[in-house]
């Protein structure tokens, strides 16, 4: 969106304009264009319900099995200005039945909802525009939810050739009935894409409803054929009635946006290589240590702690060497930091107050906190 000076016309704008959200967080969704992947690397996983493809993007599902996820699977090109996008594989010919769903969502926290005054008679039109590529054809769907599901705006889009970008947009009308929540930490919005649908939770696209919607009645569903794919990138959600150009941000402000939910510390995160402190502390007792792990940003709320994978990949310093830890395990956190407890045996004993660090030391070591939505 280019501006013109002019000595003649003074200050103008060619090109795209929104008004409504040219300026500042324009973009509600976070990695939209799937550049963060601190849960599952560049692997492929077989996702379980409720669990996460790429950062901020969680898979919701009623059987397992059925599709796997994995940043820029198929190794397709990605669209122009992208380096990115998720991608889901069928991994059999599913037929839906009524109570099923399977989708790809991102709720967003309602301190970066509030401004969009739903559930009054003020709600604000929000464009919703991505680049999807898929080996099926045909009409797709989607829906809007708020925090209690129990208000939904099913959508559809278009995805005319297989195997080829395509660029869709679509603008909802803001909800002026029911219940929304303003500016807290808890849910604001839900978006979903479905990759397939059942009846019960499928209605008329283009309308709010009352109730829980994954989807628009007579969606393609991508796990219904074996094999087929779908791959999504950048995914936007803005406030007006018009699709702006992708809102392009620092990758490191990308990473601290998504590290307010998600958090990992140890080795190869982030993509560092080698040893990786996971905090600093002291021997609590001659045969325990205690550490604290500082938070890289505040976290949305006190997070959850995952138990690592893997426990023998961890080492604390002892008098200049570095020794193993025979257990760690979570002593409590905050918002801002979580203390790790290391237990190690004799006669590789410390002294009580003796300051130390743990650290991970083989790949796949690492310990895991979440405050996702």
């Amino acid at each position: 969106m280019p501006v013109i000076i002019d000595g003649t016309n003074g200050i103008t704008q060619a090109g795209e304009f929104n008004s409504d959200s040219s300026f500042g967080f324009k973009n509600r969704i976070i990695n939209g264009g799937m550049v963060i992947s601190q849960y599952n690397g560049t692997s492929s996983v077989t996702p379980t319900d409720s669990s996460f493809a790429l950062d901020r993007f969680k898979c919701r599902l009623s059987q397992t099995s059925k599709y796997t996820v994995q940043q820029n699977a198929g190794s397709v090109t990605p669209p122009v200005g992208f380096s990115n996008y998720l991608g889901v594989t069928s991994s059999s010919a599913y037929s839906i039945v009524a109570n099923d769903f399977f989708e790809l969502e991102q709720s967003i926290e309602g301190f970066n909802t509030a401004d969009l005054g739903w559930g009054t008679a003020n709600a604000k039109t929000i464009t919703l525009s991505f680049q999807v590529y898929s080996s099926l054809t045909g009409t797709f769907g989607g829906a809007i939810q708020n925090s209690a599901r129990n208000r939904s705006y099913p959508f559809t889009y278009s995805i005319p050739t297989a195997n080829t970008w395509t660029t869709i947009s679509v603008t909802i009308a803001g909800d002026t009935s029911g219940t929304w929540i303003g500016a807290t930490n808890g849910i604001g919005l839900t978006l979903a894409f479905s990759l397939g649908t059942g009846s019960t939770y499928s209605t008329t696209a283009g309308a709010w409803a009352s109730g829980i919607y994954w989807s628009a009645t007579g969606a393609t569903s991508v796990v219904g054929t074996n094999g087929a794919t779908f791959y999504i990138t950048g995914v936007q959600l803005e406030v007006g009635s018009t699709a702006t150009s992708f809102d392009y941000r620092p990758y490191g402000t990308e990473l601290a946006l998504c590290q307010r939910y998600f958090q990992s510390y140890g080795y190869g995160v982030n993509g560092t290589t080698g040893d990786s402190c996971i905090g600093t502390g002291m021997f609590y007792t001659s045969t325990e240590i205690i550490v604290t792990a500082e938070f890289k940003v505040i976290m949305r709320a006190v997070p959850t702690y995952s138990s690592p994978t893997v426990t023998s990949g961890y080492r604390y310093h002892r008098a200049a060497a570095n020794t193993s830890i025979d257990s760690i395990s979570y002593f409590g956190s905050t918002s801002t930091s979580a203390a790790i407890f290391g237990n190690i045996s004799l006669p590789t004993a410390g002294v009580a107050g003796y300051a130390t660090q743990i650290y991970a030391q083989v790949s796949g070591a690492k310990i895991n906190f979440s405050a996702e939505l």
